[in-house]
């Protein structure tokens, strides 16, 4: 029997060392080295040489020129999110890693799309019982064919049950519940995790067999695992959203097949995630009558045009200190905001509290949303409500000024879209779409704005 070898490995970026030291010499982290075992035997856990009757074809070097170049065929989802994010369908061979936190809808996803998949898939959970999926099977669809459920952790015995149904779709939930059996140390490690996920991809690759992981996430919102993880997958995928909200986001961190700009956007329901084709008629309320505080923005999400509603409420403070509460905008960036308007347009809310809200329960990070929320708390200020039929799409500088963005064109061409008739964007863009329905009116400061809305 061959001698049991142990090596450390860090449990923050996954390097290893012959022995023990207090600081990590890769990521310079202390106190994160753990001793695992990796004795490994010499047979792979893997391979096609047994199915082909020993012969296995060796690759040799190719100029560019004599490579095929025809387009993989991409298998179709019938999911138009996924297909979107992934960048036309999941590629033949590749390796999917989907992040999320826990109870975001990860395995609802994907058990969803391997009921809808007109393909052979088998399902592998480590985590429920055959039972459990059944019954949230009935509740998404209950009539699918084409689906296998098994529940096994031990890649082994996974492989087994390949060979005999021989998919043509592989998901598994989730690969930090997965060991092999050359491997002495527990699932979940980080040289059980890397070692799982090789087989894995060696399968895909020798099978030209799609495979999607689920993988845990850490309270920093990182994947759990060694980083290397994340390279050695073809596609890394995030699925996020906030658990008291019906809305989720899956964007795209990592695509070789793809562009990492797409997102797609799910409302979940009782009877499972719903694809939303047009999110911007969800995140603008629809109400009666116009009511202060409140203004429309077009902002950027990867490569779709969002049309959010920004809210916004300014009143004397009580307790003599002012309050500043930011809910999806970045409270630094309310706080130099406010100022401007203290400094350059004369309005005086030192002494009053402001509360921001972003409806939907989504987080913006564009700069052109700035304008948006200038007109909210102006509007909530002045107590004048801001026309609904107007929307806003401009950064505000620290004098000032409204400085141009990226991408207006698309922005007006969404707002036309949805029926508004005039938009707020900075004269110093270069616009070439020559919208009919829709009025541009250019301002370069946030005089222009005050003097245009509340005068």
């Amino acid at each position: 029997m061959a001698k049991v070898k142990t090596a450390f490995f860090c449990q923050s970026c996954g390097g290893q060392s012959p022995k023990w030291m207090g600081q990590c010499p890769s990521c310079k982290q202390w106190n994160t080295l753990v001793e695992e075992v990796i004795q490994k035997e010499e047979k792979t856990a893997w391979s096609t040489a047994s199915s082909s009757g020993g012969v296995k074809r060796v690759s040799k070097p190719l100029r560019v020129k004599e490579i095929d170049s025809t387009e993989e065929i991409r298998m179709n989802t019938l999911d138009g999110e996924l297909n979107r994010v992934l960048g036309g369908g999941i590629v033949p061979g590749s390796m999917i890693l989907l992040g999320g936190e826990p109870g975001i809808g990860k395995s609802t996803l994907l058990l969803q799309i391997s009921l809808k998949l007109p393909y052979k898939t088998l399902y592998v959970s480590g985590e429920e019982s055959q039972k459990q999926i059944k019954m949230r099977a009935e509740r998404i669809n209950p009539s699918s064919e084409n689906c296998y459920i098994l529940t096994e952790t031990n890649t082994q015995n996974i492989f087994r049950q390949i060979e005999a149904i021989e998919p043509d779709v592989l998901i598994i939930d989730s690969i930090q519940t997965l060991h092999t059996d050359y491997i002495e140390s527990s699932a979940g490690s980080i040289s059980q995790i890397k070692e799982t996920t090789a087989e894995l991809i060696k399968f895909a690759k020798e099978t030209n067999t799609p495979v999607i992981i689920i993988g845990h996430i850490t309270k920093d919102g990182n994947i759990a695992g060694p980083k290397i993880l994340e390279h050695m997958v073809d596609t890394v995928l995030q699925f996020e959203g906030d658990r008291n909200h019906v809305y989720r986001i899956l964007r795209s961190l990592k695509n070789r097949f793809g562009s990492t700009a797409e997102l797609g956007i799910y409302e979940m329901q009782g009877n499972g995630l719903r694809e939303v084709s047009n999110p911007s008629e969800i995140l603008i309320s629809h109400k009666e009558e116009e009511l202060s505080g409140t203004a429309i923005s077009a902002t950027l999400e990867g490569m779709r045009t969002l049309m959010v509603e920004i809210q916004a409420l300014v009143s004397t403070a009580v307790y003599g200190t002012p309050q500043r509460s930011a809910t999806g905008y970045n409270l630094k960036r309310l706080n130099m905001i406010l100022a401007v308007l203290e400094k350059r347009a004369g309005f005086r809310l030192g002494a009053k509290d402001v509360f921001l809200n972003i409806t939907g329960g989504i987080s913006v990070d564009d700069p052109a949303i700035d304008l948006a929320v200038v007109a909210a708390i102006l509007s909530s200020n002045e107590d004048l409500a801001v026309p609904k039929e107007f929307c806003f799409a401009g950064e505000v500088g620290l004098s000032g000024e409204i400085r141009p963005i990226n991408r207006v064109d698309q922005r007006i061409q969404e707002a036309e879209k949805l029926g508004f008739t005039s938009m707020f964007v900075s004269k110093y863009n270069k616009i070439s779409y020559k919208g009919t329905g829709i009025k541009i009116i250019l301002v370069s400061k946030i005089e222009d704005v005050v003097d245009y809305l509340f005068e």
